[in-house]
């Protein structure tokens, strides 16, 4: 965002006639208010709130925060009944019972673990649907909550669904109270996708009956109790280990024309030799007289699935919409994050590349910006608006001017004195202009048609001026292109956290980004602190508009649209006081921001021009989006991904790419100190201004949005200010009344 440092007050448009403006209902700061719930404030905040716990759903079904991947070693079988050890593969111990059932000869149940698969079950479906066979699926809660389509094409065809937990743990370690979880979960993710709950389980980890121990026992005891049969199998294909289509068709066939439960995967990893060999395996024992059924059409029982109806069906129905959203959110911010990357890279790259190209060209021996310096007087135009305690430096350190200026101090209805302050002061070539509060374009247009000179500097003022800033900033208007000329805004309070946080700002994302500009010809924007004009260009445009909150950007996007050439002078140093609380902070970049988004819609018309103005329209403007709105927005997703990756995993990954992105915006900070020649020893508080002072801008800038999209008005807020800010070389300011001396800062 481009360097501004004051507004003025509580009216924030000039009147067009002679009399002075009257402020609306919605800007009148002085008449009491109800006291309201702020609801631009809270937009932000229930987006970002909804924002995380989209990302916190999608961890929690992904997985990725409860998975145990720990597996219980054998155990003693010494307390498991010989009849469920010698039995079959299905164990019912619901209601006290104890019981082993096997399957009829030439009756087969396949079963498939650990879907549903996008890509690999609906191939299994496709073959079990063209072999008229049925089979049972043990699905997990997770990937029933991803993919119910694929749960209620299974209902569809005739297949049966068992639970396979939500997870996928071994519930050996697992208390009962984690068991019911993994259990109710699955439930809640079958009533969403099909209407359905089924009594079917199988445990995570199983094999045969008779490989149940004194660990897995227990467990099936308590399975039993809460209404389900558990199903092993009895024949395993070992499909997992990949073993070639034959070796898979040879593990899956019984042996004498037994019936059998046949284990299989369709998720888990590549799966194409399962399904080329189930297409070969469903014809070949079909022809050797074998069925192929579901579980309780192959045991003659009812069916496994009880519908689901009222509250329950519509609490399934939420969370399948959830978790549907929760990935579709991710995904979006997924993409998001990969176009954050590529601006935020593009950026450092251009930056880097082109600030080094502009830095060799304005400090080369030889560089001149025309035939001959410039020496004509300058008229600097100072508004003014209840700047008592800061008004005196300002002017002050103009009158230590290295290059002749006249000074306007236009009042803007200041209630303070600061009209007082300067006439007292009783100094050379400085004059005081009142006029009725009305904001600072129609004060910086007062100040214009006072001025006597051509080239005209505007600064605001609360800022100090070094000796050689004028003369620094007027001598591009040697070349007779060139229209107007940004200045280097420096911090001068910088003492603070929030104070070296903006400094870093400055000098890295407003500096930095100036030289880029103006390598590709396209300055955002002069900055209100620093700017110098030619008269006769600013006069050509209409002078500063009160259209949008940010002049400055508002002006300079006119100056290239009438064919102006804008620069930037980076030894052109203006110190500047920054706001020293957040609440401060908070309200100054508000209104850059949306002042910005104002300047961009209202000059969206060069997108389509010709000339001068086309080619900033479709140079300029898209940058500036870019850079300044969209990119803003998105960076804070480096954070949010940061945080996901933390509690989510992989922790190690996640951490070495921010460290990673953290770097290289160490290197762009670094080089653009080195280029400013300022100390590299406020680059220490960096890591933290990523971590916290992005998120502030980008509630900010997600705040403009919404009051941009809902017809919002921002009103001109008075930021309060200390004067405590003075240039290096600048004339001493006077001892105060209350004997303070300030010392200067920077």
């Amino acid at each position: 965002m481009a360097s501004r440092t004051s507004r003025h007050g509580p009216a924030p448009r000039a009147s067009r006639s002679s009399r002075a403006p009257r402020p609306s209902r919605a800007l009148r700061t002085d008449s009491p208010r109800r006291r309201r719930l702020p609801m631009r404030h809270l937009l932000p905040s229930l987006v970002l709130v909804a924002l995380m716990a989209m990302l916190m759903l999608r961890g929690y079904v992904h997985s990725e925060i409860l998975a145990d991947h720990r597996i219980q070693p054998e155990a003693a079988t010494d307390k498991v009944p010989e009849r469920i050890l010698d039995g079959g593969p299905v164990i019912d111990t619901r209601s006290g019972r104890t019981t082993s059932i096997d399957v009829k000869d030439h009756r087969l149940v396949l079963t498939f673990d650990d879907g549903p698969d996008p890509k690999w079950t609906p191939k299994v479906l496709d073959v079990l649907k063209a072999h008229h066979a049925h089979a049972v699926f043990f699905v997990t809660g997770t990937n029933a909550s991803r993919y119910p389509e694929l749960i209620r094409r299974m209902v569809a065809e005739g297949h049966e669904v068992g639970l396979h937990t939500f997870n996928h743990p071994d519930l050996s370690y697992q208390s009962k109270e984690r068991i019911d979880w993994e259990l109710s979960q699955s439930q809640l993710a079958l009533a969403g996708a099909a209407g359905i709950r089924t009594s079917l389980f199988r445990p995570p980890y199983s094999s045969f009956a008779d490989a149940m121990d004194n660990k897995s026992w227990p467990v099936t005891q308590y399975i039993g109790t809460r209404g389900y049969i558990t199903v092993v199998n009895n024949t395993d294909s070992e499909d997992w280990r990949k073993p070639g289509v034959d070796e898979i068709i040879r593990n899956a066939t019984p042996y004498g024309g037994k019936g059998a439960i046949v284990l299989m995967h369709d998720s888990g990893g590549d799966r194409h030799q399962t399904v080329l060999a189930l297409d070969r395996f469903l014809p070949q024992l079909q022809a050797q007289g074998y069925v192929f059924e579901n579980l309780t059409e192959a045991l003659g029982a009812p069916s496994a699935h009880t519908p689901v109806a009222g509250v329950g069906l519509w609490k399934g129905k939420a969370w399948i919409f959830l978790v549907g959203a929760s990935d579709g959110i991710t995904e979006g911010l997924v993409v998001a994050l990969a176009v954050i990357g590529v601006l935020v890279f593009t950026r450092f790259g251009l930056m880097l590349v082109l600030s080094a190209v502009h830095a060799r060209r304005v400090r080369r021996r030889d560089f001149r910006w025309g035939p001959a310096s410039v020496t004509e007087p300058v008229s600097v135009l100072v508004p003014a608006y209840n700047e008592a305690k800061c008004i005196e430096n300002t002017v002050r350190s103009l009158m230590a001017s290295e290059h002749p200026v006249e000074v306007v101090v236009i009042d803007d209805g200041s209630s303070d004195g600061t009209a007082l302050i300067v006439e007292r002061l009783n100094l050379p070539n400085v004059r005081v202009v009142r006029q009725h509060n009305a904001g600072k374009p129609a004060a910086l247009n007062r100040g214009l048609a006072n001025a006597r000179h051509d080239l005209v500097v505007m600064m605001d003022g609360d800022t100090v001026f070094e000796p050689a800033t004028v003369r620094e900033l007027v001598q591009p208007f040697a070349d007779p292109s060139v229209g107007a000329v940004a200045g280097n805004a420096k911090v001068g309070n910088r003492d603070s956290l929030i104070g070296a946080w903006q400094h870093i700002e400055y000098v890295m994302g407003f500096n930095l980004d100036r030289r880029m500009y103006d390598m590709l010809r396209c300055m955002p924007t002069i900055p209100g602190a620093v700017g110098a004009f030619r008269r006769s260009a600013l006069e050509r445009v209409g002078g500063m508009s009160d259209d949008t909150l940010a002049e400055d950007t508002d002006i300079t996007m006119a100056m290239h649209r009438d064919g102006w050439r804008v620069v930037y002078a980076e030894r052109a140093r203006a110190w500047t006081e920054a706001p020293e609380s957040v609440q401060q902070l908070w309200s100054q970049r508000y209104r850059w921001s949306y002042g910005t988004m104002q300047a961009i819609w209202k000059h969206r018309g060069a997108l389509v021009e010709r000339g001068p103005s086309g080619r900033f329209g479709r140079v300029g403007l898209p940058l500036v989006s870019l850079f300044m709105v969209l990119a803003p927005l998105l960076a804070p997703l480096i954070d949010v991904f940061l945080l996901y990756g933390v509690v989510f995993g992989p922790t190690q990954r996640t951490i070495a790419a921010w460290l990673g992105v953290l770097t290289v915006q160490a290197i762009c900070a670094a080089y653009a100190f080195r280029l400013d020649r300022e100390r590299m020893t406020h680059l220490i508080s960096l890591p933290l201004q990523q971590i916290l002072y992005r998120q502030l801008m980008y509630v900010v800038l997600l705040q403009s949005w919404i009051t941009a999209l809902t017809g919002g008005r921002l009103r001109w807020q008075k930021l309060r200010r200390t004067g405590v800010v003075e240039a290096p070389g600048s004339i001493p300011r006077q001892r105060a009344r209350s004997g303070d001396d300030r010392r200067p800062v920077g």
